[in-house]
């Protein structure tokens, strides 16, 4: 595929690169309401979803840094990005690797706008199964939540005050995408996401391995049908006492072997597929 992009970025210290190298704070990321996506999967997913709403016709990526070997192997995702008329910027591969901040980078990223939605629009749509992150302090587990919540079919993902950015170049890899799929609300108060939700129709049940009710007893009475938020706290120490008391049920899952416990990622995954399968009995599994 020819090349017709702007001039090979080669220097460190250009006022384009160095603009993109200061996305990887967070003062900076929420001052600019800009972020870095690395990986052709993450860019793709950017380029697709298309405008920003409320931004006045803006895309979601701002412009894309390639080497001219990855331009190569991604010809199909840069000619839609030239579609999309984003900027297509051709870099050397120490100007990516100091954009990006994985140890081996994949030639190709970008700058994207922030597309989080308003907690208001997530509560407008009747969300039927949310995923709530509260305290959640592991930019890779809040990343695998997104992913296993966009997976599962989930509505909504919040993530509270007390919770990482969504932005963290780790949360961003992880989420593999999902970023993209579904609506995500941040920097919500604990009290106030319970509370919107509730008045929403929206059952709350924390998630934490000392719950007095276990997972099999809710599947076994048929409560997982009804709206559910999954609340999901901190990776070491769980939901703190206040948290706990403002869901409705607070639920453990099973151990039926003899692990200690299970990761974050892997109750939600557990919690969340769960509640999908119990919303969608009335139609089959698949329905």
């Amino acid at each position: 595929m020819p090349l017709p992009y702007t001039p090979e970025l080669t220097s460190l210290r250009s006022p384009r690169v160095s603009a993109a190298r200061r996305l990887s704070r967070r003062v900076q990321r929420t001052k600019e309401r800009r972020f870095v996506a690395e990986g052709p999967q993450a860019v793709r997913e950017a380029v697709a979803y298309g405008t920003v709403p409320g931004s006045g016709g803006e895309h979601a990526v701002v412009e894309i840094y390639v080497t001219r070997e990855a331009a190569e192997r991604h010809a199909d995702l840069l000619a839609e990005a030239h579609g999309a008329r984003v900027p297509v910027l051709t870099a050397t591969d120490e100007v990516i690797a100091a954009v990006c901040q994985t140890v081996t980078p994949q030639g190709i990223a970008a700058v994207c706008r922030f597309v989080d939605t308003p907690f208001a629009t997530v509560l407008a749509a009747r969300p039927k199964l949310v995923a709530v992150l509260a305290h959640v302090r592991d930019p890779g587990n809040a990343g695998t939540v997104l992913r296993t919540a966009d997976a599962a079919g989930a509505d909504a993902v919040v993530l509270t005050d007390a919770s990482v950015d969504l932005y963290n170049p780790k949360a961003v890899r992880a989420s593999v995408g999902s970023l993209y799929h579904l609506p995500v609300a941040v920097g919500v108060p604990v009290e106030e996401a319970v509370a919107g939700l509730r008045a929403a129709g929206v059952r709350i049940l924390a998630a934490d391995g000392a719950g007095e009710r276990d997972l099999d007893a809710e599947l076994d009475d048929g409560t997982l049908s009804t709206p559910t938020a999954w609340v999901f706290g901190n990776e070491a120490w769980g939901l703190p006492e206040p948290t706990r008391a403002l869901a409705d049920e607070v639920v453990r899952v099973p151990i039926h072997g003899h692990a200690e416990s299970l990761n974050l990622a892997t109750a939600a995954a557990v919690c969340l597929y769960a509640s999908a399968r119990a919303q969608r009995a009335s139609g089959g599994c698949r329905g």
